[in-house]
């Protein structure tokens, strides 16, 4: 099986053909496809020995929402500072991805 590390959003992530990712997100429409570089690829017949920013990687927007809530939380005691909460939400975008063309 065929696999390879994708990089968007500040964050890294392993990929396979079929499997469904859920990255920050990207300014593409659902149904539309996307094309992203690996930093790393490996396939079956090269057993082992993986090939560093050598492959493509096709995936297809599936759908748009946002992640759970982060709730941050501040505070100094005794020292006349004010407590601080904020939340936050991060975008994502679904991807399916279809291909991992590798290169030569």
């Amino acid at each position: 099986m065929s696999y390879a590390v994708i990089k968007t959003g500040g964050k890294q992530f392993v990929v396979t053909k079929g499997r469904t990712v859920r990255v920050p997100s990207i300014d593409a429409e659902v149904g539309k496809s996307v094309e992203l570089d690996a930093m790393l690829s490996a396939r079956d017949s090269d057993k082992n020995k993986p090939v560093v920013g050598a492959a493509k990687v096709s995936a297809t927007v599936r759908d748009h929402g946002r992640d759970t809530k982060i709730v941050v939380f501040k505070k100094k005691r005794r020292k006349n500072h004010t407590k601080r909460k904020h939340g936050h939400r991060q975008d994502l975008v679904e991807l399916r991805i279809e291909e991992i063309r590798h290169g030569s």
